[in-house]
């Protein structure tokens, strides 16, 4: 195998025994197979665009294929075969629609006429002929800017899929994704054809959060500041853990009125602040972090446990059976629920004690989203001009369990008192409890949300860009932010679409980016590593 789609990849170059992740060879092999039959669907879905063929169900299976490949979503293998063989009978139906239509078939490019094995030994062996090493003979910045552009999709495709579950698609998202895949198996796209890919990529993926906040905004209002217990209610409990705001919904509709206390864990801890979660009585609190010690607190969860999307640090080779997973998330030995019949949850959160007594640890504050915080963007206006703030800090992103990301708690510890500071996604797990103040009752830490409500994010920087009659990185701002996983290769290409300048990135830099890449990025945007806290406070602010 040879993976290095996340932060955490084996030396920084690429992981070839085992993922970090804790992915085996078959799987990396299976998915590898996936993306490559997905580029041959792709052939025939730009060339049906053309004869104004646009699939449905080609569309949404090409976003949650792409989106099952993503670090730590999917690392069952039976699952991995079923979705190979769906690919290609939806791709040999497309084809014959166009052929029909009068389109071209005919394509040379071996994913478009690919056969699987019919075993996972022979779609293993398959795999390792398609994967990223698989070409010896190109040129290094070109696997560069195809796998950079690959991952930017993983994450769109991410965004995509959440968008749709809630009602919310455009073409022009699904006509990118396809014309992106299709042109990575063009032998005679230059570099520069790719970087226009990928920054295109940036520019869907922006689409595509729009698309995801106005089907979370719209179905369950925008966020409210709200305070989020992290103790514990004595009684039944359910944790919900990932990112799906339907599903949360759905468990709260099933549990209500049954004595179950629910609980939200790592990205879900900002669905407090949405008015039609917020109206459910025994949505009670937060509890754990995100994935420092997630193996931890998920072994001490005395109740029945939701994963949702890929929300967990590392797979096991055992769990409890109080673990279910829904959607795209799965792993050998777990319950997976694929038709959304929460019973089962709800039968086990009854089965197990739950709480045995209330625990009061504290509680912070979410819902600080776009609407929020512009709601006192006079505040934060007149504040800025008579200089009681200094500064704001977006410090963003993804966690991890490789040491290193520390340096995101330290850096916000030594933010100082006169500047505010705005997070979002897991990463903020580092510092989320901190007790910052305010500044003039602007609380001095601002959490926007998911890693999706980056969104939120960019609006909020683009308003006070507008106030303040100068661009956004002309603003008193600096966005510091971690990494893991594809969708924040997909955020970070949106924020370079935008024209964003001076990002830091950690806790390492991308091991897929080679040398030529990463200095074009340092001469367009200025983009950097991570240095000290000290260091680049100093630097930020003299």
């Amino acid at each position: 195998m040879f993976c290095f789609q996340c932060e955490q990849t084996a030396k920084g170059e690429g992981c070839t025994k085992i993922g970090v992740c804790g992915k085996k060879p078959e799987i990396a092999a299976m998915q590898d197979v996936l993306i490559y039959a997905v580029k041959g669907l792709s052939l025939y879905a730009v060339e049906g665009r053309k004869k104004g063929i646009s699939d449905e169900a080609v569309n949404h299976f090409t976003c949650e294929a792409i989106f099952s490949t993503l670090t730590n979503v999917d690392f069952d293998p039976d699952r991995f075969v079923t979705r190979i063989n769906e690919c290609v009978r939806l791709r040999d139906g497309l084809r014959e629609k166009v052929k029909v239509a009068g389109g071209a078939t005919d394509f040379p490019e071996g994913a478009a006429t690919f056969t699987p094995g019919s075993t996972q030994e022979e779609l293993v062996a398959q795999g390792e002929k398609v994967g990223v090493k698989s070409d010896p003979d190109i040129n290094p910045d070109i696997l560069s800017l195809q796998q950079l552009l690959i991952y930017g999709i993983k994450g769109l495709a991410a965004y995509a899929d959440h968008a749709a579950i809630l009602g919310q698609t455009d073409e022009k998202v699904y006509e990118f994704i396809h014309e992106a895949m299709a042109g990575t198996l063009n032998a005679n796209l230059t570099a520069d054809d790719y970087v226009g890919l990928v920054m295109k990529c940036g520019e869907i993926n922006l689409r595509a959060m729009e698309l995801l906040d106005a089907g979370n905004t719209g179905t369950y209002g925008h966020p409210v500041p709200t305070k989020v217990p992290l103790g514990a209610k004595k009684g039944k409990a359910i944790l919900v853990s990932g990112h799906d705001l339907k599903d949360l919904e759905e468990i709260l509709k099933l549990s209500e009125g049954k004595g179950i206390y629910v609980y939200t864990h790592g990205e879900m801890l900002p669905c407090h602040g949405y008015p039609e979660l917020k109206k459910y009585e025994h949505f009670y609190g937060h509890y754990g972090t995100a994935w420092q010690n997630q193996a931890k607190e998920f072994d001490a969860f005395p109740g029945a446990i939701l994963m949702t999307t890929n929300c967990i640090q590392k797979p096991r080779d055992s769990y409890n059976d109080n673990i279910f997973t829904t959607g795209l998330v799965g792993w050998p030995g777990v319950s997976h629920i694929a038709d959304k019949n929460f019973a089962p949850v709800i039968d086990k959160a009854l089965e197990l004690p739950g709480f045995t007594e209330d625990t009061d640890s504290g509680s912070v504050m979410v819902g600080f989203a776009r609407e929020a915080v512009m709601g006192v963007a006079g505040k934060v206006i007149e504040a800025v001009k008579g200089k009681a703030i200094r500064h704001f800090f977006l410090v963003a992103g993804c966690d991890g369990a490789k040491p290193g990301r520390n340096y995101y708690t330290e850096f916000v510890e030594k933010i100082p008192k006169d500047c505010v500071v705005l997070t979002l996604a897991c990463g903020k797990f580092r510092f989320f409890d901190k007790d910052l103040g305010d500044i003039g009752g602007i609380p001095r830490l601002l959490d926007v949300g998911q890693c999706n409500d980056a969104y939120s994010a960019i609006r909020i920087a683009s308003a006070l860009a507008d106030a303040f009659n100068c661009g956004v990185n002309d603003l008193p701002l600096s966005m510091v932010l971690s990494w893991y996983e594809q969708k924040a290769c997909a955020i970070l290409l949106t924020l370079l679409h935008l024209g964003i300048k001076d990002i830091r990135l950690g806790p390492s830099l991308p091991a897929f980016i080679s040398p030529n890449i990463l200095n074009i990025l340092v001469e367009k945007f200025n983009i950097m590593p991570i240095g000290t806290p000290d260091e680049d406070l100093k630097a930020i602010l003299g």
